[in-house]
Parts: C-alpha cells; sequence; structure tokens
C-alpha cells in the first residue's frame, strides 16, 4: 500500500493520530527533504528508512517506489509541509500507482491553503488556488489581473524575496483591492496582514517579508463580496 501522508506545515502537534500510527507502520518513508521530516520522526520516536523524493529525482525515484510496493512493501510519502502533490512531488506516483494497479490511500492533514483561507477574511464559499506565482514579471501580471476578475477568492504561494514586487504589481492594476498575505502559518511568528493593496505594500515595504508566504486575493474587482450562510436567503 502506498499512503500519501499530510504532515505539519509548521506546527508539529499538529500531525494528525492517523498519520503517525501509518508512518509507525510502514515499512519505509520518501520525504521531500529527509533532514526535515527527521525532525517531526524524532519528535514522535518513530524510526524508519528514509528515500529522498523531491522534484529533481522524482521520475527514478517513482520507478524505484513502485519497484518497492511490488515487492509487497508498504511505504509513506510526506513532504516538507502539507499535501504530497499540492504544488509538491506525488502526482507522477500516484499516476503510476493507477496505472499499475497498485492501491494507495490518502491520510489528511493540515493544509496551508485552507488555514489561510479561513483566516484571511475573504470570501470562503468558493476559491481559486493558483499554486506559486510565476516568477517572470509579465506572467506574474496576467496571473493578477485574472484573480481581479474572478468572482471567488485567489490563493497563491509567493517567495518572501518576491513578494514586495508582486504587491507592487498588484498595486498597480487595483491598489483598493483587499487582500490577505499568511505568513508563518501555525508557527510562533503566524501572521495575518489584512487590508488594501497599498497598505500591505507599505506594511511590506518598511518590514522586510520572511517565512513562508501565503497570499490571498479578493475576486470581483478586489472588492469583498457578502457571503449568504446556510438558511439565508
Amino acid at each position: 500500500m502506498l499512503y500519501i501522508v499530510g504532515s505539519p506545515i509548521g506546527n508539529l502537534s499538529d500531525i494528525t493520530l492517523r498519520a503517525l500510527e501509518v508512518l509507525r507502520q510502514v515499512n519505509r518513508i520518501a520525504a521531500e527533504d529527509t533532514r526535515r521530516i527527521r525532525i517531526l520522526l524524532n519528535h514522535y520516536g518513530i524510526e524508519k528508512p528514509l528515500l529522498s523524493y523531491h522534484e529533481f529525482n522524482e521520475a527514478k525515484r517513482t520507478a524505484e517506489i513502485i519497484q518497492y510496493l511490488e515487492q509487497g512493501e508498504s511505504i509513506a510519502v510526506v513532504s516538507d509541509a502539507g499535501m504530497p502533490s499540492i504544488s509538491d512531488p506525488g502526482f507522477r506516483l500516484i499516476t503510476r500507482c493507477q496505472q499499475d494497479q497498485i492501491p494507495f490511500t490518502v491520510i489528511p492533514g493540515p493544509s496551508a491553503v485552507t488555514t489561510a483561507l479561513v483566516g484571511s477574511g475573504l470570501p470562503t464559499d468558493r476559491f481559486y488556488y493558483g499554486g506559486f506565482l510565476p516568477n517572470k514579471s509579465g506572467q506574474r501580471e496576467r496571473e493578477l489581473r485574472e484573480a481581479l476578475q474572478r468572482e471567488c477568492s485567489s490563493i497563491y504561494f509567493e517567495s518572501p524575496y518576491r513578494l514586495l514586487k508582486t504587491l507592487e504589481a498588484l498595486n498597480s492594476l487595483e491598489p483598493a483591492c483587499q487582500i490577505c498575505v499568511a505568513r508563518e502559518l501555525t508557527k510562533h511568528f503566524e501572521e495575518f496582514r489584512r487590508g488594501t493593496v497599498s497598505e500591505i505594500r507599505d506594511h511590506f515595504a518598511a518590514h522586510t517579508p520572511k517565512g513562508e508566504i501565503t497570499l490571498l486575493i479578493a475576486g470581483n474587482g478586489g472588492k469583498v463580496r457578502n457571503v449568504k450562510t446556510e438558511g439565508e436567503k
């Protein structure tokens, strides 16, 4: 059996009991960064053989993991944080398991996407997840324009080194747009910075952004719409 295991996005206490049970029973663990997963395993007293499984060796490792599974082993796949295959390796391996009729299952866990969305104060009934924003300025600006035109909240991951450039680009499009920058989720320095693009840009121009960044953009031209709850008319 292949287990796709969601791991904490910061706070080690967010690991689920089911995930710990799986990590204890599998034969080996494939991890995006073996050093980071070892911190989690050591915290809970788990010792397992580890395989590195990241974007640069994904093709080779996928074939190797399939061989282990065909030999009767059970393997858990974890990413640095959150759910494997969501902007992280895992999709290729799941596809191979489907093709080769190898059973697999998903062990749910924390998600930066939903955590940031709920804490952002933006509408949560519908949302668009765009992964990491493009590195190239032209592609990034097109993506930001599309976010403003959507009728739902848009969620992106962004590097702290590019965040200010992204906010400058968004400010040139719609400075009054309502956004949220969620930073270091579930960690000691967790921060939700909410407001207009111009306000958030000014803040991070004066305070260098650090850590893991999730950017949320209101749709409908950047205006927060009212959301009806169940039972309301």
